[in-house]
């Protein structure tokens, strides 16, 4: 009898899983793999708000700041204000605002510090360094990635990846793809960051419409209150950082431009 009990186990122990083990093995699975993709997504959008309210918007008070302080825009004239980013170096129209036509005149560089940030449409004022014109100021700013580089923020994408943002200003001409007006222009921004941010800033993720634009995209027309022919991001989190067609997960995901207005 005992004997025959050994050899139940022995045979029982030989089967393996049953059907309904098994089951319950792969959904235990899929509910693990699930938790860490979902874990995932959770850890990246709250980076992504990170970088909204503590990069950008620390950096759009700090160009208010110095707009309070001096009552114009960071390089602008103080004896004789154009109202224009870098306005001291205007020299569109005969150096002249009046009796001009706006849209067709050269605006001035963009002021950054060090050189203008990658795929910029506009060349940095080799003259003019925006952290040293903030400190001269007295203006606090966002710590970025540390001293002297506070116009700098790193973040994974999502191949995890490190990529850099970076910030200028500038003035663009009216009509200017992009928006136009004193704009801080933010360069490194991966599709999935611009469209978070799109939403945060304007509440829409469109890249063509509103106060936060991709850079050099056609703007969307309002019609009867509603802004018609919307676009999308250009690129998406499939292309790769070189320019390549499609990327592997060992790639950087493809960074865009993109233009955000300031309110003075």
């Amino acid at each position: 009898m005992k004997s025959r009990n050994s050899n139940l186990a022995l045979r029982r122990a030989q089967q393996g899983f049953t059907l309904v083990e098994m089951a319950v093995v792969l959904i235990v699975i899929g509910v693990i793999i699930s938790a860490v993709m979902i874990g995932r997504d959770v850890q990246r959008n709250a980076e992504y708000v990170r970088v909204r309210q503590t990069f950008i918007n620390q950096w759009a008070e700090a160009y208010n700041a110095y707009r309070q302080r001096y009552g114009i825009p960071i390089g602008d004239n103080a004896a004789q204000p154009r109202q224009m980013v870098n306005g001291t170096n205007f020299a569109g129209n005969g150096n002249s605002l009046s009796g001009g036509n706006m849209t067709n005149v050269t605006p001035p560089p963009a002021i950054c510090s060090g050189g203008a940030g990658p795929n910029m449409s506009r060349q940095a004022d080799t003259q003019l360094d925006l952290i040293g014109l903030m400190r001269e100021a007295g203006i606090e700013l966002p710590p970025g990635r540390g001293a002297g580089l506070e116009d700098r923020y790193v973040y994974q994408d999502s191949n995890g990846n490190p990529q850099e943002i970076q910030v200028c200003f500038q003035w663009n001409r009216p009509g200017f793809p992009g928006g136009s007006g004193n704009v801080m222009v933010i360069t490194g921004l991966t599709p999935d960051l611009a469209r978070s941010l799109s939403a945060g800033l304007k509440g829409s993720v469109d890249a063509n419409s509103g106060t936060f634009r991709q850079e050099n995209v056609a703007r969307g027309v309002v019609q009867g209150g509603q802004t018609a022919g919307t676009l999308d991001w250009t690129v998406n989190n499939t292309a790769s950082i070189d320019g390549a067609a499609a990327q592997t997960r060992e790639d950087q995901v493809a960074t865009l431009v993109a233009n955000y207005k300031m309110n003075q």
